[in-house]
């Protein structure tokens, strides 16, 4: 083995790999695709088999270059190098190392022997042709790409005793053909082979591009084989044609354009094959032959490729071709004209460049003089003449040289010295440079020469960029072009200079990338509005590069800056700036601005109604069976006027105050107004999929609602289109992103939008690849924890109206969180001032009536379901038999003890103590899940609550779900012994969560403070749960009081709450136990109360 190699092998060579070529060479290793050719001192030669039946070559080479060593790793497949089959050799040569030995160069024959060895063929008896393979051949087909380069393509097929082709197939096996030289190859496919590949010019493995001398050598061969078609429909082969003569010619258009064409004789030639030499293409006699000429073939080839010469450009061109020393003939013959007499006119052009000396720039100010005759310039002082086309003439005006010096005397008169052309400043300009002594003298010139100059007739041009030309601003002007779309806008701002517009957007953009502390706030604040800033309208700085300056007072550009101030590191396009349409709500800072607008009146209104908060004022929709109050009417205006203006938002309202309500009034708004031609999609945490259910079956019974839950969720995604609304949850979201996405959405609404808090989780993204034409988030506690949180809220609803996390953390985060800055926080609060509509119980407390009771519905999970089953049927037959034993009258206590365990299995497994439920335990309880997440929300809302439940060892369980979030509370159960500390921890604010048992608390305490009460589990006796309510709700209380009743869906809670609505008097006796006289169950309820649970 020699050192390099060795060496090679021991390096970090896999990082010259991509790591899936790295994983399939292994493979390739590992199944004995490999084959070591050779190895020498700086290299190894090998082959490796590829797909079907390739086998590429590969060598691995050490390089070394100015000192660095380095490794070639060149393979024959497409890729090229650092392939799979690259690092398939080493991976084979790393795992067998005699391989390197039975390489080196110490144990071999000398390379051209030792290949040939390695080559020789395997016998086998198997692999001589049989009968029907004999007429296996390679065929050719010429075939001209888009582009016009002819193409040789190869194929294998056979050819029938009629002539006819069959199986034929694209032939890419060419280098492995050069090594096997099969039975159906011949020695002209050989030379073929081996000329096409040496080309090395590939379209694809059995695609060839025909070019230069080597492209006529191959087609010769081609044509030699028989076997070279146009077409293999009908299979006529080409056959070779005579040599012709040909003359290159200029083919007058119908249009007075020119064409480069050929010709032989009075035949012009249609079909050229564009090779060294040109050969030609005789379509009606399948012939393919060479042309002969009078020229180079690498001109006749250039010539070939001449583009169309325009009729307006025909004499110029000819102009051109007479003076060029090759054989060609012009379109046009031309003449010659001498002419004298004619007088210059002077021109006078001033213009400024940097210049680098001495690692510093310097700017330089010049004056380039120039004379024209007959409006054409003349060249340097050393030309006598001037050479004009005109028409099919050229010109020769003779120029007057004594004329010319008067005007450079009077030049100087004024203050100009001749000077070399070695500034940058109009080097573009023809003639001769001068230039000023000093700034000052520019100046004096400015003010008195220049003047002299233009009333003496001179014609001075004053270059965009001159230094010292310092114009008037006549307007400032603001163009917004839309996108289609509207997913985009074009912001131009600029100013209007000598009746010329220019752009504002590049010079500012410029100022506050290179001097950010512009367009700080306290800055701006110090400039007095008078004040003015100079500007260079090419960007650059006053005094230190080219530019037309202009001068604008500071009161005028302070909005200007404000606003850039937060777009600079947005895309801009030239003159303009790209936004995101949601960004127009920025152009309001503009108003203040005396700007000139042209377009953008609907991005214009759409700023000034965020900035003003001005809602749309829509009506009621028809069949909303609901009373909205003035504040749930406001937030249906507010979605209705975002949706208006195609934008999205939070609704912030805290928790009971009607969020879903809203949504819904605002969803049937849009299918009233035809807008919900495709369904709107709500996402949310599972427990609160039968509150949306039961809200849009009472509110808006017209929207044709499903929910997509459980295991047979699926049999609906093929139906999505039929429905107005469809619900998912967040668990589910991810899952079904594929079906979801397929689906365009009217509105995609997250309710208890904090779940996508954190912008990587599964969830959140998954929501930001769905597709909805309106977004709304609803959530009473959009901040949690910290500003990140509201970052990817906005990220969802309006992407890039806060930046990206990165400019969001650095412009906000940061400075508020961490620096306490008040006007980061100032201005963050306005940016989402329009896409938040937040109202607090406290604001909207006049319009609350005092109680407002909500029903909380909760699906159990599978596990408590299958105990609740287990349960039930089990007490059905329980207490059928009883009755039918005993009575009704006398099978009170086995009622109400199934009618317990029942109530039991729907608050928590863990209540029943049963050794069978230990396996349903691990499914949770689907009341303490909706529990803690209502008392999130509420508690961050600064709620004060009541917590009830008649069940003690409930009440356990949720103080140990309590101490887990590190939440406090108070606590009173019948062997509670003090009673005023808990009652007086509550009232005075110490706590704002107070659980209390029925029994302990349901009588005689006042506890004001509260202003929610959550009943646990219902009583169902309406006196007995109204008395708990009552602890809050009584004299004294100055807040509007909310009640939830969480309610397991389906069940025995469900089914007596029914009776408690209709037959109160029976559902109260029933679970008082204080049945008195006249009680009677009809088998209607006994039906109802052990009803089996709904299919999920």
């Amino acid at each position: 083995m020699t050192q390099p190699v060795e060496a090679l092998l021991e390096s970090d060579w896999e990082e010259s790999f991509h790591q899936r070529y790295l994983e399939r060479g292994f493979d390739y290793a590992e199944r004995a695709r490999v084959r070591i050719l050779r190895i020498d001192e700086q290299s190894i030669h090998a082959e490796c088999e590829g797909g079907g039946d390739s086998v590429y070559q590969q060598v691995i080479a050490l390089t070394r270059y100015r000192g660095y060593d380095g490794v070639r790793y060149e393979c024959s497949c497409p890729v090229g190098d650092s392939c799979k089959h690259c690092a398939a050799v080493m991976f084979h040569l790393i795992s067998n190392p005699q391989a390197l030995e039975a390489g080196s160069a110490s144990e071999r024959l000398n390379s051209e022997l030792e290949t040939w060895i390695k080559c020789i063929p395997e016998w086998d008896a198997d692999s001589l042709p049989s009968k029907q393979d004999a007429d296996v051949r390679i065929f050719y087909k010429l075939k001209k790409s888009h582009i016009g380069q002819w193409i040789l393509e190869l194929f294998k097929g056979r050819q029938l005793d009629d002539g006819s082709l069959k199986d034929l197939k694209a032939f890419g096996q060419l280098t492995d053909m050069l090594n096997r030289f099969p039975n159906y190859m011949f020695d002209v496919d050989k030379q073929i082979g081996q000329s096409l590949i040496s080309s090395q010019h590939y379209h694809s493995q059995n695609s060839f591009p025909l070019q230069g001398r080597h492209g006529a050598e191959v087609l010769a061969l081609a044509l030699q084989s028989s076997r070279l078609f146009l077409d293999f429909d009908p299979p006529q082969p080409l056959g070779a044609g005579p040599l012709k003569n040909a003359q290159f010619f200029w083919a007058e258009q119908a249009n007075g354009n020119y064409r480069s064409r050929w010709r032989s004789g009075d035949q012009v030639l249609d079909n050229l094959l564009v090779l060294e030499p040109l050969h030609y293409l005789d379509l009606s006699r399948r012939e393919l032959g060479r042309l002969s000429y009078e020229m180079d073939d690498k001109l006749a080839c250039h010539l070939c490729r001449a583009p169309e010469v325009l009729a307006r450009d025909v004499v110029l061109f000819s102009h051109r071709i007479n003076a060029v020393d090759v054989p060609i003939p012009p379109p046009k013959e031309l003449t010659e004209r001498i002419i004298d007499g004619i007088e210059p006119r002077a021109v006078l052009t001033l213009g400024s460049a940097i210049n680098f000396r001495h690692w510093k720039s310097v700017p330089e100010h010049r004056a380039a003089l120039t004379f024209f005759y007959e409006g054409h310039m003349a060249g340097d002082k050393a030309s006598t003449e001037l050479s004009i086309l005109s028409g099919t003439e050229i010109l020769r005006i003779q120029r007057k040289p004594d004329v010319e010096q008067a005007f450079r005397t009077v030049l100087r008169k004024v203050g100009f010295k001749k000077t070399s052309r070695k500034s940058l400043a109009l080097a573009d300009i023809g003639g001769e440079l001068f230039q000023m002594a000093d700034d000052d003298a520019w100046l004096a010139f400015m003010d008195k020469g220049l003047p002299r100059l233009r009333a003496a007739n001179w014609q001075v041009d004053i270059e965009a960029g001159f230094h010292f030309d310092l114009q008037p601003v006549e307007q400032l002007y603001a163009d917004i072009e839309e996108s289609p779309g509207r997913e985009w806008f074009d912001l131009q701002l600029g100013i209007v200079v000598d009746g010329k517009r220019h752009s504002l957007l590049p010079i500012l953009l410029h100022l506050l990338r290179s001097s950010p502390e512009m367009m700080d706030p306290d800055n701006l604040d110090r400039r007095d509005d008078e004040e003015l800033l100079l500007l260079d309208l090419n960007g650059g700085k006053f005094g230190a590069g080219p530019g037309v300056k202009v001068a604008l007072p500071y009161g005028r550009v302070k909005p200007l800056m404000a606003t850039l101030g937060e777009l600079y590191m947005k895309e801009h396009r030239g003159d303009s700036i790209r936004l995101n349409a949601f960004d127009a709500a920025r152009l309001n800072v503009l108003e203040s601005v005396p700007l000139t607008w042209q377009g953008g009146e609907r991005l214009r209104t759409f700023a000034k109604r965020l900035h003003e908060s001005t809602h749309a004022h829509v009506p009621v929709p028809a069949g909303l069976k609901a009373t909205l109050r003035p504040y749930q009417l406001e937030g249906l205006n507010w979605m209705q006027t975002l949706r208006e203006l195609d934008v999205g938002g939070i609704l912030g309202d805290d928790m009971g105050l009607g969020k879903t309500l809203q949504t819904l009034a605002h969803l049937l708004c849009e299918k009233q107004a035809g807008r919900l031609d495709v369904p709107a999609l709500a996402v949310m945490p599972t427990s609160l999929i039968p509150n949306w259910l039961d809200e849009a079956a009472r509110f808006t019974p017209q929207l044709n609602v499903v929910a997509l839950h459980g295991a047979a969720r699926q049999k609906d995604f093929a139906s999505l289109a039929q429905y107005d609304l469809v619900l998912t949850t967040y668990a589910l979201l991810p899952r079904d992103l594929e079906v979801l996405k397929s689906q365009a959405w009217s509105v995609l609404i997250l309710d208890e939008a904090q779940n996508i808090k954190n912008p990587t989780s599964k969830a959140a993204q998954a929501a930001r690849e769905l597709n909805a034409r309106q977004r709304l988030c609803l959530s009473g506690t959009p901040l949690e924890n910290h500003l990140g949180e509201l970052w990817s809220l906005f990220h969802f609803l309006l992407p890039g109206w806060l930046g990206d996390n990165k400019s969001f953390n650095r412009d906000y985060r940061t400075p508020i969180e961490k620096h306490g800055n008040s006007e980061r926080m100032h201005h963050l609060t306005a940016r989402i001032k329009p896409f938040l509509l937040r109202r607090k119980k406290e604001q909207v407390a006049t319009e609350l009536p005092p109680k407002t009771e909500i029903i909380h519905w909760v699906d159990l999970s599978d596990g408590q379901r299958d105990v609740y089953e287990t349960v039930r049927v089990a007490m059905d037959k329980k207490v059928r038999d009883e009755i039918a034993r005993s009575g009704v009258g006398r099978s009170q206590i086995i009622i109400l003890d199934a009618l317990l365990k029942l109530r039991q299995v729907c608050c928590d497994l863990r209540l029943l103590n049963t050794v069978q439920t230990a396996k349903a335990l691990r499914s949770g309880s689907s009341k303490l899940i909706s529990l803690m997440e209502m008392l999130e929300e509420l508690l961050s809302e600064g709620r004060k609550i009541l917590l009830f439940s008649q069940f003690t060892s409930m009440l356990v369980l949720i103080e140990a779900e309590l101490q887990k979030r590190s939440l406090t509370y108070s606590l009173l159960t019948g062997s509670t012994t003090d009673r005023r500390t808990p009652v007086r921890d509550f009232q005075s604010g110490k706590v704002s969560l107070f659980l209390i048992s029925l029994k302990a608390g349901g009588t005689g305490l006042n506890l004001t403070a509260a202003d929610t009460v959550i009943h646990f589990d219902p009583w169902w006796n309406p006196a007995v749960e109204n008395q708990a309510t009552d602890r809050a709700y009584r004299i004294g209380q100055n807040k509007p009081v909310f009640v939830y009743k969480l309610i397991a869906r389906g069940t025995v809670e469900e089914k007596i709450q029914a009776l408690q609505e209709d037959k109160a008097a029976l559902a109260g006796s029933l679970l008082d136990g204080g049945a008195t006289g006249g009680w009677k169950l009809e088998q209607s309820d006994i039906e109802a109360l052990f009803a089996p649970l709904p299919k999920s």
